[in-house]
C-alpha cells in the first residue's frame, strides 16, 4: 500500500472538481436562465450537499442534478479527505522544510559534502560545525537521515555514487568531498564520479585497509584515511609516548586547549612573498609559531630556519592560540583588507 503523499493525484481530483462545477454552472445558466452567480452558488451547494434554495425546474434538471451531486460529492470528499490526510501527516509542513532546505543548499559556495553519515561521518560533521564550516551530507540511509535532521544540518536524501545527487549537493560549487560510507565500493565510485566532475576538488575518503586506500588514491583521492589502522597508531602512540601524544592530543582536540593548528596560503598580494621567516617577525608581532612550510612543488620543511624565504604558493602550518593565529592571517591578508 503507498503510503506517500502523491501531489499530481491531488491536482487532478482538484482540476476534476473544478471541472465539475464548471458543467454545473453553464448548464443551470443557460438551461434554467439563471444569472451566473446564481448558477454557480447552485452548483456549489448541490455538490457540497449543503442545501437548494429552490429545486430546478423540470424532470431532466432534476436528474441532471442529482448526476452532479454524486460525481461533485464524490470528487469533493476525495480532496477534503487528501487535505486532512496532508494536515495529519505533516506532509506540508514537511514539503516547505524540504523546499527551504534545498534553497539553502543552493546557496551554499565553498563547502564541503560529506557522503556517509555514519559514525565517521557524524564525527566529521561534529569537527567542521565547530569549526564554522559550510556543509551538507548525502546519504540515503533513513537512520543517517534521521541523525542529520536531528541534528539540524542541511542533508540531500540519495546515493553519493549518483551524479545527479551529488550535483544537487552543489559539487561544482564545493570546496572539498569526504568520502566516509562503510563500504570501499562506494567510496571508490563516489571518488570517481566527483574527481571527474570537478577536477580542482578536494578529496579526503575512507578506506578500510591499504588495498582498498591504493585503489582510492588511483582513483583520484587526495587523502585517504584506514581508521582502524589510524586507531591502532594512536594506541599504540599512548602506551610508547604517552607524552607526545597527550600534548597532540591537547593540541588538536576540538573545544579543548587554547592551542590550535591552521594552514595559511602565502598570497602575493600580502606583501609579504620574498621575505624570510625572520624578517617578519611572526613570533614577536603574532605570537604565533610557524612549525612546518609547504613549499609550492609539494615538498615539506619539517623544521624551517628563520632565514627560511617565503614564496607564493607557499603554505605556512602554524600553531598558536585563536586570537594569534587571527593576527597571523591579518598578517598574510590581501593589503587592501588590511588597509581596510
Amino acid at each position: 500500500m503507498e503510503d506517500t503523499f502523491s501531489v499530481r493525484r491531488f491536482l487532478l481530483a482538484l482540476g476534476a472538481f473544478a471541472v465539475v462545477l464548471g458543467a454545473g454552472t453553464i448548464v443551470f445558466h443557460y438551461a434554467l436562465h439563471e444569472s451566473w452567480i446564481d448558477a454557480l452558488y447552485r452548483s456549489v451547494v448541490t455538490v457540497t450537499l449543503t442545501g437548494l434554495a429552490s429545486p430546478p425546474g423540470g424532470n431532466w434538471a432534476e436528474v441532471f442534478t442529482m448526476l452532479l451531486l454524486f460525481s461533485g460529492v464524490a470528487i469533493f470528499l476525495y480532496v477534503a479527505g487528501t487535505i486532512v490526510e496532508v494536515i495529519s501527516r505533516g506532509v506540508a509542513t514537511g514539503a516547505l522544510a524540504e523546499r527551504r532546505r534545498n534553497r539553502a543548499i543552493e546557496k551554499l559556495e565553498d563547502h564541503y559534502i560529506i557522503c556517509g553519515y555514519g559514525r565517521v561521518g557524524r564525527q566529521v560533521g561534529r569537527e567542521f560545525r565547530e569549526a564554522g564550516v559550510p556543509f551538507v551530507v548525502l546519504d540515503f540511509n533513513p537512520e543517517a537521515i534521521a541523525a542529520a535532521r536531528e541534528a539540524n544540518v542541511l542533508f540531500i536524501e540519495g546515493n553519493g555514487t549518483e551524479d545527479e545527487d551529488l550535483a544537487a549537493a552543489g559539487l561544482d560549487r564545493a570546496r572539498g568531498l569526504v568520502a566516509s560510507s562503510d563500504s570501499d565500493a562506494d567510496n571508490l565510485y563516489i571518488t570517481l564520479s566527483a574527481r571527474s566532475a570537478h577536477p580542482e576538488l578536494l578529496i579526503v575518503a575512507r578506506a578500510s585497509d591499504a588495498d582498498a586506500g591504493k585503489k582510492l588514491r588511483l582513483a583520484g583521492a587526495d587523502r585517504v584515511v584506514q581508521p582502524y589502522s589510524t586507531a591502532g597508531s594512536e594506541m599504540a602512540k599512548l602506551v610508547l609516548k604517552p607524552q607526545v601524544a597527550a600534548f597532540l592530543d591537547a593540541v588538536s582536540a576540538t573545544g579543548g586547549s587554547d592551542l590550535r593548528f591552521e594552514e595559511i596560503e602565502v598570497r602575493k598580494a600580502s606583501g609579504q612573498t620574498g621575505r624570510s621567516i625572520k624578517e617578519i617577525h611572526v613570533r614577536r608581532d603574532t605570537g604565533a609559531l610557524i612549525i612546518a612550510l609547504r613549499k609550492r612543488d609539494g615538498t615539506f620543511d619539517a623544521t624551517p630556519d628563520p632565514d627560511a624565504v617565503l614564496d607564493e604558493g607557499d603554505v605556512m602550518i602554524c600553531v598558536g592560540t585563536p586570537a594569534e593565529l587571527l593576527l597571523l592571517e591579518e598578517m598574510f591578508a590581501p593589503n587592501q583588507a588590511v588597509a581596510r
